[in-house]
């Protein structure tokens, strides 16, 4: 997909996983700051601002560059991530992120119909998101709804990560 012209999204690949993870690891400490404890921030941004290569590379992961520059990245998957029980029918938005000098210029908004749209031409009918606090106003203008609070298990040790369960019907 591509509009204007200097914007456009397309599937990651392996040439990406770099600089996806440098995205997640400079933006997330910036944008999650405000709505995680301080204690949380140490233990869960090792493990949450890391590309997962398997992720980015599965095809139905993508970036959104502007004539050239990452500005976001995230996807869908069939597979229920941690935290998330398999239903048919039923996709998985994944590991999206914003740079974070980048937000309010629509490109969160351009990925995520993007993602819905690769979804739901796959025969996908409905959406989940584990958002974090920070991004739930943001789904909610996307059309998710519910408010459901779960404790996404992340890392190894499974450390309980504050998160709300949200679907979008497609």
């Amino acid at each position: 997909m591509s509009w204007g012209m200097n914007v456009s999204i397309r599937p990651a690949t392996i040439q990406d996983i770099e600089p996806v993870d440098g995205l997640l690891s400079v933006s997330y400490p910036k944008l999650l700051k405000s709505d995680y404890a301080p204690s949380t921030m140490v233990t869960a941004l090792p493990l949450i601002s890391r590309a997962q290569p398997a992720l980015v590379t599965c095809g139905t992961y993508f970036v959104l560059e502007e004539s050239g520059a990452m500005h976001a990245a995230g996807g869908w998957t069939r597979g229920a991530p941690k935290g998330s029980t398999y239903v048919p029918l039923r996709g998985h938005v994944r590991h999206v992120v914003t740079d974070h000098r980048q937000t309010r210029r629509g490109f969160g908004r351009a990925l995520i119909e993007h993602i819905c749209h690769s979804a739901r031409t796959t025969g996908i009918e409905t959406l989940e998101v584990l958002s974090t606090l920070t991004a739930v106003p943001f789904y909610r203008a996307m059309g998710f709804s519910g408010a459901e609070k779960v404790h996404v298990p992340i890392g190894p040790a499974n450390l309980p990560f504050q998160s709300v369960r949200m679907v979008r019907d497609l």
